[in-house]
């Protein structure tokens, strides 16, 4: 195996495990790196190693939350038995959680193939229009967090969501369709509009984002097993998913824990300027690429 695929792997893993929780967008990252560097390795680019990154940062939103995630489903599954929510806070939060997915969950199921194909189609180059799109949004969205903070009141603790709220989250999660918006960033800025404290917005943005990262593995999953079965899959590379994989797992579980603390004291002002900072360097990058073809 040569080392250098090695190594892109490690770091694709941990862009992914990263970038999926800091609110700065895991898809555009993951489409841009390579784009940077040049990296075109068909398995890196392929559908198995891009599940295992996934899967990476499913097992660490689970395990960083597993005493959560364990009340919940008990809760839950009690809620439906008894037929009834009542006052229980993990009652009403996984039913909050499950609420808050739906919206993710259609409009995934209905475009995002789609928003694929568009962004970044396997194995093609990316176009300088497609580049400037997503510093586009990366910048917007920057500055909608950067408007949500500062407006906000900060006040509300994440016990005190409602369903209104939680559905509102969601929408603003399925928006992260798109490269550049970051699922994290969106639902976080979200919570923020609400009045969430910056703690509480971000924990129950993690929360929120496990089932669409379990749907979505699920999904690609499937995929995989078709691919398999049709004989579109070789074995050439298998060292690298298990790299990526504990590369996104190590590092997702990190960046949770370091967001959790990181905005108990602080705003969002860093994950604001760096969106701005990148947006602006892919400005730089294509006009410099256009203005040496010409």
């Amino acid at each position: 195996m040569d080392l250098t695929l090695i190594l892109q792997a490690a770091v694709l893993g941990i862009l992914q495990g990263l970038t999926e929780f800091l609110p700065i967008s895991s898809s555009a990252h993951l489409i841009l790196v390579p784009w940077l560097l040049g990296w075109n390795d068909p398995v890196l680019e392929s559908l198995p190693f891009d599940v295992a990154l996934h899967l990476g940062t499913l097992i660490a939103v689970l395990w960083f939350f597993k005493t959560e995630w364990m009340d919940l489903i008990r809760a839950g599954i009690l809620s439906i038995t008894e037929r009834k929510i009542g006052d229980d806070t993990n009652c009403r939060l996984a039913w909050l959680i499950a609420l808050g997915s739906i919206p993710s969950f259609l409009i995934g199921a209905l475009f995002e193939s789609r928003v694929e194909e568009l962004f970044h189609a396997p194995n093609e180059p990316l176009s300088s229009a497609i580049v400037l799109l997503m510093a586009a949004i990366i910048a917007f969205f920057g500055a909608l967090m950067f408007a949500a903070d500062r407006l906000a009141k900060h006040i509300r603790a994440m016990e005190q969501i409602r369903w209104v709220d939680a559905l509102f989250i969601g929408l603003a999660q399925a928006a992260a369709i798109f490269p550049g918006v970051s699922r994290s960033g969106a639902t976080l800025t979200a919570g923020l509009f609400l009045g969430l404290k910056r703690a509480d917005a971000a924990r129950f943005s993690f929360l929120l984002s496990a089932p669409l990262i379990a749907g979505a593995s699920l999904k690609s999953g499937w995929d995989v097993f078709q691919e398999y079965q049709a004989g579109a899959l070789t074995t050439n590379g298998l060292l690298l998913f298990p790299i990526g994989f504990a590369a996104a797992a190590i590092t997702g579980w990190l960046a949770v824990r370091f967001m959790l603390n990181y905005l108990q004291r602080h705003t969002t002002d860093v994950f604001v300027y760096y969106r701005w900072a990148v947006a602006l360097a892919l400005v730089v990058i294509v006009v410099f690429q256009i203005s040496i073809t010409s």
